[in-house]
């Protein structure tokens, strides 16, 4: 009988192992300290994170089963929420999902925080981005506006309205009192479809006549307003669907 070699399964064998049996080069911690933040996968970077695995799987295991789940998303991750954690993954109670929940907030805010930088906009890409770390997370709809001065850089992104799946109510005054209090010479508008659809309604299109009508009195241009879908975009502007 012919006798076939086998080959040798590193990485099943690797899964039978503690992290601390593995080669030093292949832990998560020491290769953050010796090679850079950038040299771990997401899974690796979540596995410092949870610290620990369960009975049957290391933390890197547990960590790739969480990502599995969410298609190795960051975005999708984000959602879930502290009883999902808890619920959905053996190994993870609540200390380790209040540490992702908390990380993945930080990450949140370090984007927030380079706001403070003022941007400039230039086009509708460069708005999209502004607005879409505010509402990429949400289930329900908000609508923001994002004040300008006269070279295009953001003043203030402020939310003016939180409403439900389908609607929201917009205050136009209010809108207009916070472009004066900035001094804005210019805003643009955002709302977020949670359907994941960035198709213009019949009401928005309305909404935003009306308030490009009332910017006019007032001297202050609205130069466009975006829809943001599911890791996309849809520009009122550049689809000529309303004159501004």
């Amino acid at each position: 009988m012919e006798q076939r070699d086998k080959s040798f399964n590193f990485d099943s064998e690797k899964k039978r192992l503690s992290i601390k049996e593995w080669d030093i080069s292949d832990r998560p911690r020491e290769k953050l300290m010796n090679f850079g933040r950038t040299s771990l996968s997401n899974a690796e970077l979540l596995a410092i994170i949870i610290g620990s695995g369960n009975t049957k799987q290391t933390a890197v295991d547990l960590a790739k089963e969480i990502m599995n789940s969410v298609d190795n998303s960051l975005h999708e991750l984000s959602k879930l929420s502290y009883k999902e954690f808890c619920n959905r993954f053996d190994g993870i109670g609540p200390a380790k999902a209040l540490n992702i929940i908390a990380a993945l907030e930080l990450g949140f805010r370090r984007k927030e925080s380079e706001m403070l930088q003022k941007p400039k906009i230039t086009c509708s890409k460069d708005a999209y981005t502004v607005f879409a770390q505010y509402m990429l997370d949400l289930e329900y709809e908000t609508f923001w506006i994002a004040l300008l001065d006269i070279k295009g850089k953001v003043l203030k992104t402020l939310c003016i309205s939180q409403g439900g799946w389908n609607e929201t109510s917009v205050d136009v005054r209010k809108i207009f009192k916070a472009a004066l209090e900035y001094n804005a010479a210019s805003i643009i508008l955002a709302h977020n479809h949670p359907s994941g659809e960035t198709k213009a309604s019949r009401s928005d299109i309305e909404t935003t006549k009306n308030i490009i009508k009332a910017g006019r009195l007032m001297s202050i241009k609205v130069l466009d307003h975006i829809i943001i879908g599911n890791r996309t975009y849809l520009s009122m502007n550049d689809s000529d669907m309303v004159a501004f």
